[in-house]
C-alpha cells in the first residue's frame, strides 16, 4: 500500500500517468494498480515539479512601507532605503516576515527558494535571522542562502571578513554585487576574489551583475572568465544582468559564446528588472530586461527569478512563480507555444539546474514534491496563473486550493463558468 496516490494527472510533456508515493519519495509512476491512504484524482489537471524560485531576498520581504516607502521607485533609493530598515529591524521582525513569505509559498507551490542575504551589518542578524527560517522549514521548503554584501565586497571595511564570517555559520551561496563597488576595477577585483572564495570553499556563486542601464557595466565578461578559471561550471551565476539589454549587439555577440563556454547560468527577474530599469529614460524607455532568448540560443541556463515582494524595491507580490514567468514572456516576447512551454520549464526545471537541486523530478526515486494545477497544460497555467490544487512536499500535502471557477447569472448560458480551454 502506497501513502499517497495521484491518478490519472497530465505531466508537462503531455504524457499522462498516475504517481504513487512512500514516505517522502516517488515510488512508481505510470499505471498504478494499488491500494493507497489517500488517492487524489487529476484527471485532466496539469501535474509538475514544484516551483523554484533562484533569486529572492528574504531578509526584506513583506517591508513595505517600513520606514517610508520608494518615492522615486529607483534602485539605489531602494538600496538607501534598506539600509535605514536593516539598521532597525530585528531578528525576531526578520523571522516572522520570512515566515508569512514561506507559508504563501507554500500554498503557491514554490518549494525551493534561494534567498540573498545581506551580509554588510557587522551584526549579521539577517544571517541569524533566515538561518533560523532555513531551520524551521525545512520539512517542506528547500531554503539556500547567498551572501550577499549588498554595500559591495569592498566598499565598506568589513565587507569582505562579514561575508567570510556568514559563509562560516553556514551560508550556502557567495554573493556579491560588482557594479556597486567604489571603480568598476574594483568590481572587477570582486568577481575574481569571489570566484576564488567559491572555488576555494566548492561553493556556489551567485552575483547581483551589471543590473544598471549603463552599457558599459560589463562585470559579465570578468564572470564568464572567472568561471571558466576556477572550474565552476554547473555553480555559478549571474543574475539581473540588466545592462546587456543596452549593450553594443557587436559586443553582445563576442560575449554570448564566452558565457555559454563557461557554462555559467544567467537568472533575470522580470517584475523587478521591468519596474527598476530605465527610470532615468524619457522616451523611448528602456525595459531593462536581459537578453533571453539570445542566451538560450547559446546553451545558457536561464531561470527567472522573483526578486522581491513587497519591500523596499517592490509594492507588489505574491510569491507566485507563474506571474514571473508570464510577465518575463511578454516582455521577451516570447509567444511561440515552444517558448511559452520553456518559460514553465524556466520557473520549474532550469531553476532546479541553477539551485543544484537533488532528487528534483517526478520520476520513480525523486523527492515526492509536486504541484497539481487547474490546467491542461503548461502554456494554459501560464494564461491562468492557475490555482494550486494541491500541493505535495516531500510526500505530504501542504495546501489545497478550489478551482478557480466563477457562478454566472445570466440568461441563456452557463451557471458556471470554467476559463481553461
Amino acid at each position: 500500500m502506497f501513502d499517497l496516490l495521484i491518478k490519472g494527472g497530465t505531466l508537462p510533456d503531455g504524457t499522462v500517468s498516475d504517481i504513487a508515493i512512500t514516505g517522502d519519495r516517488i515510488a512508481a509512476t505510470g499505471r498504478v494498480e494499488a491500494e493507497a491512504t489517500e488517492v487524489i484524482d487529476a484527471t485532466g489537471d496539469l501535474v509538475s515539479p514544484p516551483f523554484v524560485d533562484p533569486h529572492f531576498h528574504m531578509d526584506a520581504t513583506l517591508s513595505y512601507g517600513i520606514p517610508r516607502v520608494n518615492a522615486s521607485g529607483t534602485l539605489l533609493e531602494g538600496i538607501a532605503l534598506w539600509g535605514e530598515l536593516r539598521a532597525i529591524a530585528t531578528v525576531e521582525e526578520m523571522v516572522s516576515r520570512a515566515l508569512t513569505y514561506c507559508d504563501w509559498a507554500a500554498s503557491m507551490g514554490l518549494l525551493a527558494i534561494r534567498s540573498h542575504v545581506d551580509t554588510t551589518p557587522d551584526q549579521l542578524r539577517g544571517v541569524e535571522a533566515l538561518l533560523e527560517v532555513k531551520r524551521q522549514v525545512a520539512g517542506y521548503i528547500d531554503l539556500q542562502l547567498v551572501a550577499f554584501p549588498q554595500d559591495g565586497l569592498y566598499r565598506t571595511k568589513t565587507g569582505r571578513e562579514n561575508l567570510i564570517r556568514a559563509l562560516g555559520r553556514g551560508v550556502d551561496v557567495v554573493g556579491g554585487i560588482p557594479h556597486f563597488e567604489r571603480t568598476m576595477e574594483e568590481g572587477r577585483e570582486s568577481v575574481a576574489d569571489l570566484a576564488r572564495i567559491a572555488a576555494e570553499r566548492g561553493l556556489m556563486l551567485d552575483l547581483h551583475c551589471d543590473e544598471t542601464d549603463d552599457p558599459m557595466s560589463r562585470h559579465v565578461e570578468t564572470l564568464a572568465r572567472e568561471v571558466t578559471r576556477h572550474g565552476l561550471k554547473g555553480r555559478a551565476a549571474g543574475s539581473h544582468l540588466t545592462s546587456m539589454h543596452s549593450m553594443d549587439n557587436y559586443y553582445v555577440s563576442k560575449l554570448l559564446p564566452l558565457m555559454a563556454e563557461s557554462g555559467m547560468a544567467a537568472i533575470p527577474n522580470p517584475l523587478i528588472n521591468i519596474t527598476l530599469q530605465g527610470r532615468h529614460d524619457t522616451y523611448p524607455k528602456r525595459r531593462g530586461l536581459t537578453r533571453v532568448k539570445e542566451m538560450q540560443a547559446h546553451g545558457i541556463t536561464v531561470g527567472w527569478g522573483q526578486d522581491c515582494v513587497m519591500d523596499p524595491w517592490y509594492s507588489l507580490g505574491t510569491a507566485d512563480m507563474l506571474d514571473v514567468a508570464f510577465m518575463g514572456l511578454h516582455v521577451t516576447q516570447m509567444t511561440h507555444p515552444d517558448e511559452m512551454a520553456r518559460c514553465f520549464d524556466m520557473v520549474t526545471n532550469a531553476n532546479a539546474r541553477i539551485m543544484g537541486l537533488q532528487g528534483y523530478g517526478l520520476k520513480k526515486g525523486d523527492v515526492a514534491s509536486l504541484v497539481i494545477l487547474d490546467a491542461a497544460s503548461p502554456t494554459e497555467a501560464l494564461r491562468l496563473r492557475a490555482a494550486r490544487l494541491a500541493v505535495i512536499a516531500k510526500g505530504k500535502v501542504i495546501a489545497r486550493s478550489a478551482r478557480g471557477d466563477a457562478r454566472l447569472s445570466l440568461p441563456g448560458r452557463p451557471e458556471t463558468l470554467r476559463r481553461r480551454h
